[in-house]
């Protein structure tokens, strides 16, 4: 078994360029989206919690992410599994969710609803990446990074917002 195939479906071609790029644009495109409806304006005045790495580092990672994401969703597609419709549409919404995170916390600059937002979006990705990890484990394992960042957002989004409220 190669890793792009799943254990519990038939893969619909060992791969499949155009589907591939379909999934890693529209991750990239939801990635896009939120930077552009959030935008990073006030970052660099707000007071830091401890770890919060420099503002150069959100979107590398972001877009690492992103396309590991794209790849994951590409895997549970191409597994051609029953489920599969069912769980990218939890993908697509947990992507919806991260896509409004910036706009809430940066734009509109609330900071305790994006923190309970992340929350909800935490519980999609685990979510979605329960399902992947029955089509294909290789997707459950690319999501990994993402859930772990997510978490680790979360605490970042607490601190700024008790270290700047008021």
């Amino acid at each position: 078994m190669s890793f792009f195939s799943s254990s519990q479906g038939k893969a619909r071609n060992p791969f499949e360029l155009r589907a591939f790029l379909f999934f890693e644009a529209l991750t990239l495109a939801a990635g896009a989206v939120g930077g552009l409806l959030g935008g990073i304006s006030g970052f660099g005045s707000l007071v830091k919690p401890p770890l919060t790495p420099p503002a150069i580092v959100f979107p590398v990672v972001w877009t690492i992410l992103y396309l590991m994401m794209g790849f994951a969703a590409y895997l549970v597609w191409n597994a051609n599994d029953v489920d599969g419709g069912r769980v990218l549409r939890m993908f697509l919404l947990q992507l919806l969710v991260n896509m409004l995170w910036p706009f809430f916390f940066f734009r509109l600059g609330w900071r305790l609803f994006a923190f309970f937002w992340l929350l909800l979006l935490i519980a999609l990705v685990t979510l979605t990446m329960s399902g992947f990890r029955y089509i294909s484990r290789p997707a459950f394992y690319l999501m990994i990074p993402y859930l772990l960042w997510t978490l680790f957002a979360a605490y970042l989004n607490l601190g700024f917002y008790l270290l700047n409220a008021g």
